[in-house]
């Protein structure tokens, strides 16, 4: 699978309920094809492995993904804390067996750039903060898609 990275998580760890006393390592990060096609890469396994997969490519660089586990991933669990993706399904890497590439997409394919900075949501599907100060009371606990852009960065 080749795609462009537009998400990524940072590495978290949990305690491993079969080797008691010790840690297993995790981080996410969402690739993306085409306009519409995106989906969701799990990985897990030793902190060095994760930290070092999750230390060679940041948000913005292509990446071939060698050997991935596909699996059909539980929309409601799932999505609680990963982006919503059209597919069905999620890649999961795994240290033995899976390996990721990085790549200029210059060198890839130049349209996976142009992916970068499409929205992954409908665009009807968005609230305007016009709309969220109107309506705060009636929207308090519901979810909400903003779509924004950053106007400066500063310290």
């Amino acid at each position: 699978v080749i795609g462009v990275v537009i998400g990524k998580t940072d590495v978290r760890s949990f305690p491993d309920r079969k080797n008691i006393g010790t840690e297993r390592f995790t981080f996410n990060f969402t690739i993306r094809d085409s306009p519409t096609y995106f989906i969701n890469v799990q990985s897990w396994g030793r902190e060095e492995y994760i930290r070092s997969l999750s230390e060679s490519f940041r948000v913005g660089d292509c990446v071939t993904i060698e050997n991935p586990l596909v699996q059909s991933k539980e929309a409601e669990r799932e999505e609680k804390f990963n982006p919503v993706t059209p597919s069905c399904y999620k890649l999961l890497l795994s240290e033995n067996h899976s390996v990721v590439k990085t790549s200029s997409c210059y060198e890839t394919d130049t349209r996976l750039l142009s992916l970068l900075h499409l929205p992954v949501k409908d665009p009807q599907d968005y609230y305007s903060l016009g709309d969220i100060v109107a309506n705060g009371q009636s929207l308090n606990g519901r979810i909400l898609n903003v779509l924004a852009a950053v106007m400066s960065v500063s310290q």
